[in-house]
C-alpha cells in the first residue's frame, strides 16, 4: 500500500487528487505562491460537489519542505510542466513520479530531469476551482494508469487502488496508449474548437443534422485524428465521437481547459494536445489539415493577446 504521496499542482485536477487522497494516505502539497500555500495549512482544502469533506494536507512552495514521498502525481497544466520538472529535478529521488497531462510527451519533459520510475496516465474527472482552498468535484469519470520508464502494471494497479480507495475512480492498464489516443483525439478536437468559437461543450459539438451545424466538423477532426492512430498502430479504446456526443447529454456545462485560457489571455496546452496530433500526422504521412488549421489558429489567438 502507497502511504504518502505529493500532488505537485494544486489547481481543480491537483486539489481534488489531494483533498481525496488525504482521507487514506498522507499527502502533501507543492504549490506555486507562497499565499496558495498557507491558505492549505490554515484552512485545509475543502471538497463540494460530488463529495461534501475538508482534509488537511500539508502544503509548500519548496520541495525541500515537504516530506518524502513515495508517489508523486504532477498535476499541473501542460504548460507549467517543464519548470514544474525543473524544480523536482534532484528531490524525491526514491519517488514514482506520475504524469497527469492532456495530449502527448508529458512522460519525455519530466524524464528529461530526472531517473524516476515513470508512470502515465489521463484523467476524465474535471472540477472547478473556487479559490486555493476550495474546489468543487464536477464529473466523476476515471483516471487511466498504465506503466512508462521502470514501472510494471502491477505499480499502475498499486496507484489506481489507492485513488480508488479515496473515493476517486481510477484503473490501470497494460498499456496506456489506447485510453491517451482516445482522449487525445477528443482532447485536440473539442478544445481547440470551444477556444476558437467561445462555445462551451454543449450540444452544438453533437449535431449534425443541418449542413451548417458544428457537429460536422467535429466529426471531420474525429476521423482525421483516428486516421493518425490507426497509422500508429494504436487501437483506440474509445470512440472519441462517442465521447464527444455522451460528454454533451451529462446535463452539465463544461467549459474545456483552452476555452478558459483563452478567455483569460493565458497560453493554452495546444502544443502538448493538438501539435501533438498535428506532428505525428506528419511523422506517420497522414494528413491532418483540419487540425493544422485549428492548430494554426489557437497559436494565432495566443499572438493576439498582445
Amino acid at each position: 500500500m502507497i502511504r504518502s504521496v505529493c500532488v505537485a499542482g494544486a489547481g481543480a485536477i491537483g486539489s481534488l487528487f489531494a483533498a481525496h487522497l488525504a482521507r487514506v494516505a498522507d499527502v502533501s502539497v507543492l504549490t506555486r505562491r507562497p499565499e496558495h500555500a498557507r491558505a492549505l495549512q490554515e484552512h485545509g482544502l475543502r471538497v463540494s460537489g460530488r463529495s461534501d469533506f475538508t482534509s488537511r494536507p500539508a502544503a509548500a512552495t519548496d520541495p525541500d519542505d515537504l516530506p518524502e514521498p513515495e508517489l508523486v502525481i504532477l498535476a499541473c497544466k501542460g504548460t507549467d510542466l517543464e519548470p514544474l520538472a525543473q524544480r523536482l529535478a534532484g528531490h524525491f529521488p526514491a519517488a514514482t513520479v506520475m504524469t497527469v497531462q492532456n495530449g502527448l510527451g508529458a512522460e519525455e519533459i519530466v524524464g528529461a530531469h530526472g531517473d524516476w520510475p515513470l508512470l502515465s496516465s489521463v484523467t476524465f474527472m474535471s472540477g472547478t476551482r473556487h479559490a486555493d482552498e476550495h474546489v468543487e468535484y464536477v464529473l466523476d469519470t476515471a483516471t487511466w494508469i498504465g506503466p512508462y520508464r521502470g514501472t510494471t502494471v502491477d505499480d499502475a494497479r498499486a496507484v489506481a487502488e489507492l485513488i480508488v480507495s479515496s473515493g476517486l475512480k481510477a484503473e490501470a492498464f497494460d498499456d496506456l496508449r489506447p485510453a491517451q489516443w482516445s482522449k487525445l483525439i477528443f482532447n485536440a478536437t473539442v478544445n481547440a474548437v470551444a477556444a476558437l468559437t467561445g462555445l462551451s461543450h454543449d450540444f452544438h459539438f453533437a449535431q449534425t443534422e443541418e449542413v451548417s451545424d458544428l457537429g460536422h466538423l467535429v466529426r471531420d477532426l474525429v476521423d482525421e485524428g483516428k486516421a493518425v492512430a490507426a497509422a500508429a498502430g494504436v487501437q483506440l479504446r474509445e470512440d472519441p465521437w462517442d465521447m464527444n456526443v455522451l460528454a454533451t447529454q451529462r446535463g452539465h456545462r463544461h467549459y474545456p481547459s483552452m476555452l478558459e485560457d483563452v478567455e483569460a489571455h493565458r497560453p493554452t496546452e495546444v502544443e502538448l494536445i493538438t501539435g501533438a496530433l498535428v506532428r505525428a500526422g506528419r511523422r506517420h504521412a497522414v494528413p491532418v489539415p483540419l487540425h493544422t488549421a485549428l492548430y494554426r489558429l489557437v497559436k494565432a489567438k495566443e499572438a493576439s493577446y498582445s
